[in-house]
């Protein structure tokens, strides 16, 4: 057999092992569904239950892995450290990386004011909530320590309060939860976005949370409202007391409150001051939708507006034009501007790994569960604590009786190790009391110890008995829950920062765009289009650009801020102002009204109306000879309604569209040549707009209504035959008419 080349082996080595991979290079079809079920739901429930939500002591993961490395690092009473220092020790528990362990402690500071009741007390800049620029230095400039009110954290986290866990290397252990003595889940604002879901919970008064959580625990049927009077929020302002969406918010934990900023009016300056803004805004989002508006017109009060946010404290300066009115204008910001805002809540929290939206009822009864849980494994922690305590001091208490014979059994013992067990031996007492025992000094052996620890045997009989009492009655832990629960208010509650505004001190203004008003032409094509020309520009113009076969149709001298009504062939109205059109030349085609106001498929103008007051009638002129008259005011909507519906009936063609400020005489001509001339008093005016009107013109056999126009004075008395004073009427054959149009020819 001939021996392969090498070359023949390399190519051997490098095909050999696809031999040995099962279903290489083999496509497997999946549904889409199952793909995201296999691979991304692990991810979005890893978001939910360990990453964005709350749990119910109020903390999520991360908030809770920064504030224990605090702990353990003794800041809970120490001086302040480098925030470099925690974020690096921090990652030991949290493996996220440094940029987003920081930034959590930024939002825990007390420097940044995110938090109605900060965990972290900070020196340095720690940026603002209130402020989107405004960036915090870097962590190797700012300083940290823990809060005092922390100590309401960490009080019982020694004593199996809680459980732990292993952290993600196994190194160390972390808490699972926080073993707080208040319920800290409603007292600070907590913001999460998972998949699928999310969490805001504002902040409330913990003095008025704690009063209630008291009050739910004496009388579970407890009116929430009496006590928890709505959110605060660090930031101030004022919230807009609505009693019936406040129950609805308490009962169900979703909803919205109104926040509004806090202002004062220097009058020497003629300048508003702003030092109070909405929880959910920012400084800069305000000055630029201010901006914004002055830049359109919309507002045109204000001369200046700056930033004067300082060391002091939030305040946004805003200069007045002489003559304004410092409060009609904030009410006009109010409604335009973020200056007036909306918070959403949704208390979305973690109970036992399962997220749940619950009103405040539900939420405090799940941290009354949790916290009697709490208090009674650290009772039982104590218990235990105590019982070893005293199975020591009552091995002692053998050795007292007889000091004596334990000084000879340790004298007479020849080797070290043999001395605990000659005393268990000795006095009948077990192992851990000996050691006890083998231990003590000398110069404790006298009276005074002897008496002392038979004193504290019996205190601590009587404490074991008390602790075992508490313990097993709920009644017993509720009320040190109770009193934990006033000892916080005591030491930590504080007035509210946000006050109440009501619905009578909202003033409604019907904000409008001041738009100049000046005299305009306007014209209208058969086709139509329209045109808006000012009398300068139409004097120096010349003939007007029409489209082939397309005619002027109306021409009305009008002023900029005058109201337009288009009616249309479909029975619909389109109503908008000339100054929505720009200012043209003749020479131009100018803006094709269906597509200037997005028409129907199909629908053309058939005429159109000025106003400014609604005043006069509008006159509908139908096949059948009936004549429909509704009053301009019938078009006049509180609204900004752009379209309306049913402007006129269309159970028969109409003929033609007449408006009339008072009255007017008008011809109507038949099919069959008949003609009548009629005045509009005789028509009674109808409040529907889509009325069919009365019979005006009286038909017979297939003639319908052909003509309609508008009678001027001279035209009147020379067909004054044709004037009928009653309708409706049948008129009379039109040759005199033709006569008459011959002789204007």
């Amino acid at each position: 057999m001939a021996r392969k080349t090498d070359r023949e082996k390399k190519s051997a080595s490098k095909k050999e092992p696809d031999a040995y991979i099962e279903n290489a290079g083999i496509v497997v079809d999946e549904k889409i569904t199952d793909t995201l079920i296999k691979n991304y739901m692990p991810y979005a429930v890893s978001v939910i239950v360990s990453r964005a939500l709350p749990e119910i002591d109020g903390f999520k993961p991360s908030h809770r892995k920064l504030l224990y490395t605090m702990y353990k690092q003794g800041l809970l009473t120490g001086k302040r450290t480098k925030s470099a220092n925690v974020v690096g020790e921090t990652m030991k528990l949290n493996p996220h990386g440094d940029g987003a362990i920081y930034e959590t402690m930024v939002r825990l500071s007390r420097g940044n004011g995110t938090l109605l009741h900060p965990f972290v007390d900070s020196k340095g800049n720690f940026g603002k909530q209130y402020s989107r620029d405004m960036a915090y230095a870097a962590s190797r400039y700012t300083e940290v320590k823990l809060d005092p009110i922390c100590n309401e954290l960490f009080r019982e986290i020694d004593k199996d309060a809680v459980d732990f866990v292993p952290n993600y290397d196994n190194s160390t252990t972390e808490p699972t939860l926080f073993p707080v003595t208040f319920p800290t889940v409603l007292v600070n604002a907590n913001m999460g976005i998972a998949v699928s879901m999310a969490s805001n919970v504002c902040s409330f008064n913990l003095a008025e949370v704690c009063e209630t959580c008291i009050a739910l625990i004496k009388n579970p049927e407890h009116d929430i409202i009496s006590t928890l009077k709505g959110p605060d929020f660090p930031g101030g302002g004022y919230m807009l007391y609505d009693e019936e969406e406040m129950k609805e918010i308490l009962a169900t934990g979703r909803g919205s409150v109104k926040l509004r900023s806090k202002y004062s009016y220097d009058k020497s300056a003629n300048c508003i001051e702003v030092t109070q803004i909405p929880y959910s805004t920012t400084i800069e989002a305000i000055i630029e939708k201010i901006i914004e508006l002055v830049k359109l017109g919309k507002i045109r009060e204000i001369s200046y507006i700056r930033d004067e946010t300082d060391l002091s404290g939030l305040k946004i300066a805003i200069d007045l034009k002489r003559g304004t009115d410092p409060e009609k204008l904030m009410n006009k910001l109010f409604k335009l501007t973020p200056l007036q805002d909306s918070f959403a809540c949704n208390f979305n929290i973690l109970i036992n790994g399962s997220p749940r939206v619950m009103g405040v009822r539900e939420i405090l009864g799940e941290w009354i569960n949790f916290r009697e849980n709490c208090v009674k494994r650290r009772l039982s922690f104590e218990l235990k604590k105590m019982t070893d305590k005293l199975h020591l001091l009552k091995g002692l208490g053998k050795i007292l009786l007889d000091i004596d014979k334990a000084i000879k059994i340790v004298r007479e013992t020849e080797e070290e190790s043999e001395v605990v067990s000659n005393l268990i031996i000795g006095f009948g007492i077990d192992e851990i009391q000996a050691e006890y025992v083998a231990e003590i000094k000398l110069r404790h052996l006298n009276r005074e110890y002897i008496l002392k620890r038979l004193q504290e045997t019996e205190n601590l009989e009587n404490q074991i008995a008390e602790t075992q009492d508490i313990i097993s009655d709920s009644k017993k832990i509720k009320k040190v829950i109770v009193g934990e629960l006033k000892e916080v208010i005591k030491k930590y509650g504080q007035p509210r920062n946000t006050m109440f505004f009501y619905k009578n001190d909202i003033v409604d203004i019907d904000i409008e765009e001041e738009v100049p008003d000046y005299p305009v032409n306007l014209f209208l094509s058969e086709s139509g289009y329209f045109k808006k020309i000012t009398p300068q520009s139409l004097r120096m113009s010349s003939e007007h650009k029409l489209k082939e076969g397309d005619s002027i149709i109306i021409h009305k001298e009008a002023t900029n801020n005058t109201d337009l009504l288009f009616f249309t062939d479909k029975c619909q109205v389109y109503k908008t102002k000339a100054s929505a059109f720009d200012d043209t030349k003749a020479s131009v085609l100018g803006d094709y009204v269906p597509a200037k106001l997005a028409f129907d498929e199909g629908e053309e103008v058939a005429y159109m109306v000025y106003t400014q007051d609604y005043e006069g009638y509008m006159l509908f002129f139908f096949e059948n000879g009936k004549v429909a008259k509704v009053p301009l005011k019938a078009y006049e909507t509180k609204t900004n309604r752009k379209k309306l519906a049913k402007a006129y009936s269309g159970k028969s063609k109409l003929v033609g569209i007449l408006y009339v400020k008072d009255e007017a005489e008008i011809m109507l001509t038949a099919s069959s040549g008949k003609v009548i001339i009629f005045n509009t008093d005789l028509l009674n005016p109808k409040t529907t707009r889509d009325t069919q009107g009365v019979q005006v013109l009286t038909l017979r056999g297939k003639n319908v209504l052909d003509s309609v126009a508008v009678c001027d004075e001279q035209m009147l008395e020379a067909l004054k035959k044709y004037k009928v004073r009653n309708i409706p009427a049948v008129g009379m054959g039109g040759k005199d008419l033709m006569e008459y149009n011959q002789m204007k020819l």
